[in-house]
């Protein structure tokens, strides 16, 4: 039976992880740029949305496996930012997003103080993927993630491999996960940044600190996102 209603918003809000305050060095390989980013205290989602959990509030992503357990993909960041408002009002919850429906969703503005569910930060993503641990992953990669040496060349069921030490599961691997910020505006326009490696991906592609981008309608199967909310 499909999860709707009291019980979805419910699911929802039990998965959602506290990640305490601090603070993350970010790096770009390609341009051998860092930058220090400090992040307060918020809540991120323990696993990448469903199938089963996008499908439930009306959205249309890959089908994923019959018990809707699988990651959802073939979703654009516009789309997520659009599920992310339509989760916040069937939670009662004030929306992030403000969206004028520019192709490119350089109008779209986050108001970090809402209520509602939204996609990390990028700083966010990877403070709390790493949850304290400086090395390339928080463990050894056949036991946190599904890549290409492992997941058969398809998405596995979220949370089946284990948590880093804050209990997020699907960081590294399984699928790409979208974040809010742009990639490089000055260079790429309005790119959006994906973190964490995805089922097809070799090691190298699995690590916290790994950062790809694409536009903001991209679709692919590989890549779907993970809710965060402010506290």
């Amino acid at each position: 039976m499909a999860i709707t209603g009291s019980a979805l918003i419910g699911a929802v809000e039990a998965g959602m992880i506290a990640v305490p305050a601090g603070g993350i060095t970010l790096r770009d390989e390609g341009s051998r740029s860092e930058w220090r980013v400090e992040v307060g205290a918020f809540r991120m989602a323990s696993h990448p949305v469903t199938t089963e959990v996008y499908a439930a509030l009306g959205g249309q992503g890959h089908a994923g496996s019959a018990g809707g357990g699988t990651p959802v993909t073939d979703v654009s960041w516009l789309e997520a930012v659009r599920f992310c408002n339509r989760l916040s009002r069937a939670a009662g919850r004030t929306p992030c997003y403000t969206d004028g429906g520019d192709p490119d969703g350089l109008d779209v503005v986050c108001d970090w103080g809402a209520s509602g569910y939204r996609l990390p930060s990028e700083a966010e993503w990877e403070y709390a993927c790493r949850a304290g641990d400086a090395g390339v992953r928080y463990g050894d990669l056949d036991d946190i993630a599904w890549h290409r040496g492992n997941s058969g060349a398809a998405a596995h069921d979220v949370a089946t491999k284990a948590p880093n030490a804050w209990g997020l599961h699907d960081t590294i691997g399984n699928v790409w996960e979208w974040c809010w910020d742009r990639y490089d505006p000055r260079v790429y326009g309005p790119y959006r940044v994906f973190r964490g490696g995805g089922w097809n991906d070799l090691p190298r592609g699995c690590r916290a600190s790994c950062r790809r981008k694409s536009h903001p309608t991209l679709r692919t199967d590989d890549l779907g996102f993970r809710l965060a909310r402010s506290l």
